[in-house]
């Protein structure tokens, strides 16, 4: 639903007030999309866990408001069809010394597609014992900007107009916006827009 001047109503726009609360935990999860020289894309995340008080931390001791309890990196080498060629991953600062280890199965990935059930493929791969919780994290989401890197870029810089094309892509049904029945769907891919029964 918008406005008469087409922009949200402002309800959609932020939060509503928060009651009276301490603040205890901060993470931040950061994705960033890049085409290479040699065709293939990498897709980098990043995972951030701290605090915003001092805290006791295992093997760390007193650990400094806000500095990092969980702090790990992954690249993912994909082709454009989302199949995966390579991936490293790194952990800058872990709770524990036992967490490092847990990035040496990582590369039991490579191969897999990101695309539907993802997140099952992730937990077959390295799941439970095999990996890192956050790490599995950081891949899952990764399938996403993976996709907001790729889908766009070769749409943008492609010949064929959307409503030219004749595979249905992906991301169509897939959320409210881009129902099949939908004014989104009948404006930029008309082809395949379900037309509501009267």
């Amino acid at each position: 639903m918008t406005t008469e001047n087409n922009t949200p109503p402002p309800a959609t726009l932020e939060l509503p007030p928060a009651p009276p609360r301490r603040h205890l935990h901060d993470r931040t999860i950061t994705y960033r999309g890049y085409l290479r020289e040699d065709g293939l894309w990498d897709i980098e995340g990043e995972l951030r866990d701290s605090k915003p008080e001092p805290i006791k931390l295992g093997y760390r001791g007193d650990l400094p408001a806000n500095e990092a309890v969980h702090h790990m990196l992954i690249r993912v080498t994909i082709d454009d069809a989302m199949v995966i060629h390579d991936i490293a991953a790194a952990m800058p600062s872990t709770p524990y010394l036992e967490c490092r280890p847990a990035i040496d199965s990582i590369r039991a990935v490579i191969g897999l597609q990101m695309g539907r059930g993802w997140k099952r493929k992730i937990e077959d791969a390295i799941g439970g014992l095999q990996g890192c919780t956050h790490v599995r994290e950081l891949l899952s989401g990764a399938a996403t900007a993976a996709y907001q890197t790729v889908y766009p870029y070769r749409s943008n810089n492609s010949k064929v107009r959307s409503d030219q094309i004749t595979q249905q892509p992906k991301h169509l049904n897939q959320c409210t916006a881009w129902d099949l029945k939908g004014a989104v769907v009948m404006r930029y891919f008309p082809q395949f827009a379900v037309r509501a029964e009267a």
